[in-house]
């Protein structure tokens, strides 16, 4: 996978949420043209945008501020863990709760709870801008941090 994209109404709250998290900016342009509108379907795109990576180097996310066309409605209220499409990112963390206060220092709210899965894993969904939410998963055992994959598929 190349990168995440997500579209947020404000780019610098989303970019300072993601690097508290720990990713680093790569970059921030400003896009338009014919070639935009092409590529999205949309006419008259204008946006900024700002590239993300996370610290290994293996992810990145892109968050994009539309200009124009203006954006249809967003989810009000948020949509729910359970609802169809992309729900949420998943981060693995060292210490999952110095990274929920870094992130509650810019807005992010719990919305469940922090909770063990199989002594293997403490767990929690983050709300940042945008509705956007993440999954924060620190593993409780060295074995458990050199896998890969969801740490739901084990």
């Amino acid at each position: 996978m190349e990168h995440v994209g997500i579209v947020v109404e404000d780019l610098a709250a989303a970019t300072a949420f993601f690097v508290a998290l720990g990713l680093e900016l790569q970059g921030e342009a400003s896009v338009e043209g014919a070639w935009v509108d092409r590529v999205i379907g949309l006419e008259g795109a204008r946006s900024d945008i700002a590239m993300l990576e996370t610290p290994d180097g293996h992810a990145r996310v892109e968050l994009t501020r539309f200009h124009t066309p203006p954006s249809p409605d967003g989810d009000d209220p948020p949509a729910p863990a359970n609802a169809p499409g992309i729900r949420h990112l998943a981060f693995s963390v060292e210490d999952i709760d110095s990274v929920i206060a870094r992130l509650q220092a810019h807005g992010a709210t719990l919305v469940g709870a922090v909770e063990d899965y199989r002594d293997s894993y403490r767990l929690c969904y983050l709300r940042g801008p945008a509705g956007i939410i993440v999954e924060l998963a620190e593993s409780l055992t060295p074995a458990a941090t050199a896998r890969s994959g969801s740490p739901l598929d084990r």
